[in-house]
């Protein structure tokens, strides 16, 4: 699927004031001439995305949504930052072109990059692909998330993008605290992880650049090679546990299509994907870590699934006060329960 088939007209107050942005663009981003043309990607449940069209030149526009946030939420500024930082690793990123924090320019804090041409590919089973061109997806995926994890974040300036150490107990604390913010109904589920969480954190501390959102479609693929051309949607990333991003990343294989974007409803090994052990397990090798136990592996599916559930709550929140980028948002939000009552069985080591 290409770029193109995942806009979409604005909507509920979702245009920008092209004017206005023109003349910012005419003054900030190099090579800019022409007239301006906006149109808005589907997806993006927190931070609006647009494409931005002039002359023969597009770019992509990440802005904070309108409306009151949650603390520390939709950081298009820290996006900004660890996007060009990592330009210069093996990290694929977009090109960065500037960072707007003036608020009278489009009403929120925008940047603006460059329009990578690619395929978003939306449902990790990959239809519609021969067994190989799965296996191949899957496993440069695998490589971009092990070169992430082995940055040296002091290296390439962010050294200071996040706290080291203590990463589960400070992002358990933060959640519960974004889950209670934007609190619909009681969640027996929840209170439970909150509970379980903090007194079964795995002794290791380590510390990386993490992503936060590793899901398939937070990438670009080359048109027709299984390539990743560029990471997107860095708005939750910092220093933290690389295995937190890697237990989020790989929840498609515990989770049903109809649950949370997963895959868990086939018979993978038929389609050419690797099953969970082999794909953790090669990512092991590319960081060369030893493998990770069991309980431990527990732990991390745990907290990503109450984590999981803390986000789709907040995006409940935002569609139920009428301020989501997303038109499915109040659908996508109400998933937060089942991720919760899945992230309690899984404390139990349970693998449905």
């Amino acid at each position: 699927m290409n770029n193109d088939h995942n806009l979409m007209s604005a909507f509920g107050g979702q245009e920008l004031d092209t004017g206005r942005l023109a003349s910012y663009m005419r003054e900030h981003v190099a090579g800019f001439k022409g007239t301006l043309e906006t149109q808005r990607f589907k997806g993006g449940q927190s931070n609006p995305t647009y494409l931005l069209s002039a002359g023969d030149q597009r770019y992509v526009l990440r802005k904070k949504p309108a409306g009151n946030l949650l603390p520390s939420a939709h950081a298009v500024e820290r996006e900004y930052r660890v996007i060009t930082a990592l330009s210069a690793t093996d990290v694929p990123v977009a090109r960065t072109y500037c960072l707007c924090e003036d608020m009278d320019v489009i009403g929120t804090p925008f940047y603006l990059m460059e329009y990578v041409e690619g395929r978003i590919l939306w449902d990790p089973a990959l239809p519609g692909m021969t067994p190989a061109e799965r296996a191949g997806i899957h496993d440069d995926v695998n490589r971009v998330v092990a070169a992430l994890h082995t940055v040296d974040h002091q290296a390439v300036g962010l050294g200071d993008f996040g706290k080291p150490g203590n990463y589960f107990e400070r992002q358990i604390a933060r959640w519960t605290k974004q889950y209670r913010a934007s609190e619909t109904e009681p969640l027996e589920s929840m209170e439970r992880l909150i509970e379980w969480l903090p007194a079964h954190i795995p002794a290791s501390n380590e510390t990386t650049i993490v992503h936060g959102d590793l899901r398939l479609d937070n990438m670009i693929f080359h048109p027709s090679e299984p390539r990743v051309l560029a990471i997107l949607d860095w708005e939750l990333s910092t220093l933290g546990h690389p295995l937190a991003d890697v237990a989020y990343h790989v929840l498609p294989w515990r989770l049903r299509s109809d649950e949370f974007r997963g895959m868990a409803e086939h018979d993978i090994a038929s389609l050419g994907v690797p099953s969970e052990a082999e794909y953790v397990r090669r990512y092991c090798e590319r960081t060369g870590r030893a493998p990770v136990p069991e309980h431990e592996w527990n732990f991390y599916l745990a907290y990503s699934m109450f984590r999981l559930a803390a986000i789709l709550q907040g995006i409940l929140r935002r569609a139920m006060d009428g301020t989501a980028s997303s038109a499915e948002a109040m659908e996508i939000g109400s998933r937060g329960r089942r991720i919760a009552e899945l992230g309690w069985k899984q404390t139990q080591g349970t693998h449905y």
